[in-house]
């Protein structure tokens, strides 16, 4: 099977180092060559990469094509391109609508699926949400960890707002570890406790899956004790109440696709 990537980025890079590692039946991958470092820096490591001439050069040998620009320029970029028909088409193109892609690309928004894959897939840990359900996108995004088929578009365009927290994981870790250095620890010994620790957590909800995280906080939290006064007072002070208002303006974003 021949894989061609339109947009060479943080994320193509990522799904590539970890098809290259994995079982899929993969004759041969051509990156675009809008990421010049990238692109040949991911050409150098593995041989079946290649780095086409050109954006249309990828669509015209490529089997399956991976939609992997950024959203600003997207419609540049994708309009500019033939896509001859019988194309499996795949967009990891964040926040972007199938009927946008499709007018811009002169298909059909049917013959699409869109995926969203996240940095983890080059070690074939990663989750990733797909819609409409496909079996080609299932069997790639299966080897580079899990996918997950979106019963519909709602479904899927709430698995982007939860894959939108991953900022706001390392940005809580950011916020502890930086209270810890204020009152006296160094940052190298505050990042050798906390990460383990938050690592350790998320562990522990992976190997439960019957447990809800309402359970797990509470069992997490004796009665009275640090665990619960941490969580009650981040709520009474509005912590979650902005949490949530976050989510539904980046759910409000992601339907305007």
């Amino acid at each position: 099977m021949i894989y061609g990537f339109i947009g060479t980025g943080t994320i193509s890079a990522a799904m590539i180092e970890g098809m290259m590692a994995s079982e899929l039946d993969v004759t041969k991958v051509l990156v675009s060559p809008r990421n010049a470092e990238i692109a040949a820096g991911l050409a150098g490591r593995f041989s079946k990469v290649e780095v086409a001439t050109s954006n249309q050069a990828v669509v015209d040998e490529a089997e399956i094509l991976v939609l992997a620009v950024r959203p600003q320029v997207a419609e540049e970029v994708l309009s500019s391109l033939q896509v001859p028909s019988h194309r499996k088409i795949i967009s990891v193109i964040a926040a972007t609508e199938h009927s946008k892609l499709g007018s811009w690309m002169g298909c059909c928004e049917s013959e699409i699926i869109r995926a969203i894959p996240l940095p983890f897939v080059a070690d074939r840990s990663g989750v990733t949400a797909i819609y409409p359900g496909d079996s080609v996108a299932s069997e790639l995004f299966a080897a580079l960890g899990e996918a997950v088929e979106c019963r519909d578009q709602n479904e899927f365009d709430l698995l982007a707002v939860g894959s939108s927290m991953m900022g706001a994981y390392y940005g809580l870790m950011e916020r502890v570890g930086g209270w810890l250095v204020e009152h006296g620890m160094d940052d190298r010994t505050a990042s050798r406790y906390l990460t383990p620790l938050f690592a350790s957590l998320s562990q522990v909800a992976v190997t439960s899956p019957g447990a809800s995280y309402s359970g797990l906080r509470r069992e997490f939290s004796t009665e009275g004790g640090l665990n619960e006064q941490v969580f009650r007072e981040f709520e009474e002070n509005g912590g979650s109440s902005a949490l949530l208002k976050a989510l539904d303006g980046v759910l409000e974003r992601v339907r305007k696709g």
